[in-house]
């Protein structure tokens, strides 16, 4: 066969993969509803296009939302009335109520700006198998393309509006980029890396760990450079390195249209960048005000810095069926333990064993795979935001590389590690295959599978809260089954809007909006309950579940490896007790503290131990002037919340005794 005949085979493969890859995603995403964070972005991303409003969802740059939204610019959509409440209040139920009026259940707007951001997914397996190629030779892009259009982290994440599956395309793109520059230095190299640096920048907050990343490529370079040609190659990497980092800071620039306010006048930020960034630190806000001060990146940008930092310290975690308050550094290896399948870690294995004996023997390919990777999951590490597999995807597009370079070195002269090879790419790709179209479930073989994988894992590990078309799939079966609903996304997913009759049960999310109807302490009949409540992954305590009863119990049916439904008679007290408190406080908000008064006592009554019924009832009494009821209350929330683990306490008891004092003044 001649060379260009190869070539035009290889090609034929790879149109063959990516056209197996986007017929996946769009199956997969078809089916889906809107997962947590997707209505928050493209409502921002459409307010981007067209008020230039950078203030809407400031957590995340704006690359993805411009892409997601642009197939609906020429729709003439109706928009909510901005109420100027606090940036994540207003983006995420503006949010909804746009994709309600504008979409309803229907998703045919949803489905558009799902597959414009699918066309990052299809970039990222191009940009692997074209990393690969050039590092490892043509069978091993083959092999690495196979692996990564098949692996079912990146596919459960390949057709959703979010930032992950853009932030790994370009973390990887960046890093080739860089080593292309290495190799052959060149101006149009050098601005391409610059380039598409910037892109990542504008993609994720999390793109800034590309600078250290290329400072410790640089640096190794350095050291495997020639002693007489060392000072050369330091200052070239250096000047390099200088250019990268200005044309990346104007490109982000761009993306915000070179202003450095968040919003257009008059409008402002709420909270202003100041008043968020007040609870760090002083080292960091030191740092944040001074580059605030002088402009030297957009306000949007810094206050998603902001609220990055905010939100490691506030999610709970949740592995193994416990809760804890705060982040383990353990999480992430123990992710990818158990959401990687046993073909692939197998296959990375084999590659350590080809780079030990030799076999794969390529230093500095090798070091643009090993240091990006050590930097990214050493500092996922740390984070403390635990909540899935998606928040390292860059390494498992690093890890297939990685695979396919060895497993083509070993196969290499040697039929049974050709065999034994192949056998391993077709276990990675079967595994993937048999949770079809439920990627986002995915667990190994040797962890009992998607229906083990709540028992592991919560959050975007499984649920995030795309099954509504499912449930309500499943309630038109049952049409005359009256049931009550624990819904991980409801309200900020109203599952109402999506033709869901169930009543709603109390979570974290309705304590913070509203929500949950008043619930019985006894159900007689239909529960359903997603795998989010079920394993109380946002309460920073097990004990603060108030589904934890269910946890032992089979359910009748599930939905999606995420849905639970269970029937029969269930005393649900400390749901009863919650859903009064809740509603205590919305009453208490709308100043009409007597109705509240009497739902925050109900609450007590039902759930004396409950840390939130007894803080419901102090704060209303002392709305209606009762200190020493309010008192007494707060003192009994406190003595609740000691029964808690050190750690969660903390998520309590200092707020109630500053209103303890306050109430002695």
């Amino acid at each position: 066969m001649t060379q260009k005949k190869k070539e035009a085979l290889v090609w034929a493969v790879v149109v063959a993969c990516l056209a197996t890859q986007a017929l996946q995603v769009a199956l997969v995403v078809h089916r889906e509803s809107l997962t947590f964070d997707e209505a928050d972005h493209m409502f921002a991303g459409y307010m981007m296009w067209k008020t230039s409003d950078f203030g809407l969802n400031p957590e995340h740059p704006p690359l993805v939302k411009l892409l997601a939204v642009a197939p609906l610019l020429r729709e003439k959509l109706w928009l909510p009335p901005l109420q100027g409440r606090n940036f994540k209040t207003e983006a995420y139920f503006d949010g909804r109520d746009w994709l309600a009026r504008n979409d309803g259940a229907s998703q045919r707007l949803v489905f558009r700006m799902r597959l414009a951001a699918g066309l990052l997914a299809l970039c990222l397996s191009l940009v692997v198998f074209l990393a690969a190629r050039e590092w490892f030779g043509i069978g091993a892009g083959v092999l690495a393309l196979l692996l990564v259009t098949f692996d079912p982290n990146i596919l459960a994440h390949s057709g959703l509006v979010t930032t992950d599956i853009g932030v790994s395309l370009f973390f990887v793109a960046a890093v080739y980029a860089f080593y292309r520059y290495v190799r052959r230095p060149t101006i149009g190299r050098l601005l391409i890396a610059g380039v598409i640096a910037g892109l990542l920048l504008a993609t994720k907050h999390s793109g800034i760990l590309l600078a250290p990343m290329l400072i410790l490529l640089a640096a190794w370079e350095i050291a495997a450079a020639a002693k007489d040609s060392r000072g050369e190659v330091a200052k070239r990497l250096a000047t390099a390195l200088a250019v990268i980092v200005v044309i990346s800071v104007l490109v982000l620039w761009a993306f915000y249209g070179y202003r450095y306010a968040a919003r257009p006048t008059p409008l402002q930020l709420k909270p202003s960048l100041a008043e968020y960034m007040a609870p760090l630190g002083r080292f960091n806000s030191t740092i944040i005000r001074g580059v605030a001060r002088a402009h030297l990146l957009p306000e949007s940008y810094l206050m998603g810095l902001v609220d990055v930092k905010q939100m490691a310290a506030f999610y709970p975690t949740y592995i193994f069926g416990n809760v804890y308050a705060h982040g383990k550094w353990w999480y992430f290896p123990a992710v990818i333990l158990i959401k990687t399948t046993l073909g692939m870690l197998a296959l990375v294995g084999l590659a350590m064993f080809a780079v030990f004996t030799g076999k794969l023997d390529k230093r500095r390919e090798l070091a643009y795979i090993f240091i990006p990777w050590i930097v990214y999951l050493a500092v996922a590490m740390m984070a403390g935001m635990n909540i899935g597999a998606r928040h390292i995807l860059p390494l498992y597009a690093l890890a297939a590389i990685f695979a396919a370079g060895g497993a083509v070195a070993l196969a290499r002269g040697s039929r049974r590690w050709l065999w034994i090879c192949a056998l391993l790419v077709g276990a990675h790709i079967v595994s993937a295959l048999a949770v079809f179209p439920n990627y986002m479930a995915y667990a190994n073989e040797a962890w009992g599978g998607p229906k083990n994988v709540h028992n592991l894992l919560s959050d975007a590990n499984l649920d995030w809260a795309q099954q509504l078309l499912q449930v309500k799939s499943w309630q038109d079966r049952h049409p005359n089954e009256e049931c009550w609903f624990a819904y991980f996304a409801h309200p900020e997913i109203n599952i109402h809007n999506y033709g869901i009759h169930c009543h709603s049960m109390p979570t974290p999310d309705t304590g913070w909006v509203g929500g949950s109807d008043i619930v019985p302490r006894q159900i007689r009949g239909t529960v359903l309950i997603s795998a989010g409540d079920l394993s109380g992954c946002e309460w920073p305590s097990a004990l603060m579940n108030p589904y934890r009863s269910f946890q032992k119990l089979k359910p009748a049916e599930t939905i999606d490896y995420g849905v639970f439904v269970y029937r029969g008679d269930f005393p649900v007290p400390e749901a009863a007790a919650l859903s009064r408190a809740q509603r205590a406080n919305e009453l208490l908000a709308q100043h009409q503290a007597e109705q509240a008064m009497t739902l925050a006592r109900e609450a007590v009554t039902i759930d004396p131990g409950g840390v939130l019924a007894q803080t419901a009832l102090g704060d209303t009494a002392m709305a209606l002037s009762k200190k020493d009821e309010a008192r007494a209350a707060w003192q009994t929330a406190i003595q609740n919340a000691r029964a808690l683990e050190p750690d969660a306490q903390v998520s309590y008891i200092p707020d109630l005794k500053t209103k303890l004092n306050a109430s002695r003044q």
